[in-house]
């Protein structure tokens, strides 16, 4: 299950990886201030996860079971998965990985410099 305390845990040791508490029920996880992986904690949405992906595969996973366009993000090609435990761990957390990785490479040069390896 991929929930608030496996999430932290997962990105404890990525480089720059910062979280806040969003529209009164998420829990976003951020690199150099930019969103990469959402996790809904409360209310109606509570378990959801939505994270972005590249935008080549935004329509392949969204054809795929389980994984929807997110809400308000899907622009940007971010999917939302409404029950995380249809996938197996392995594959969640390297989507969620992939979604940092995407974020953090489109920061700038200087503030990827400053976040270190990754």
């Amino acid at each position: 299950m991929m929930d608030e305390q496996a999430l932290r845990a997962l990105t404890a040791g990525w480089p720059g990886v910062s979280t806040d508490l969003k529209w009164d029920d998420d829990l976003c996880f951020l690199v150099g201030g930019k969103m990469f992986c959402v996790l809904c904690l409360t209310g109606r949405e509570r378990g959801k996860l939505s994270f972005k992906v590249e935008d080549a595969r935004f329509l392949e996973l969204t054809d795929r079971p389980g994984f929807r366009p997110a809400p308000y993000l899907a622009r940007a090609h971010w999917v939302t998965l409404d029950d995380p435990s249809v996938l197996p761990r392995a594959e969640l957390e390297a989507f969620v990985r992939r979604a940092y990785e995407l974020v953090r490479a489109k920061l700038t040069k200087k503030q990827q410099r400053e976040l270190g390896a990754g």
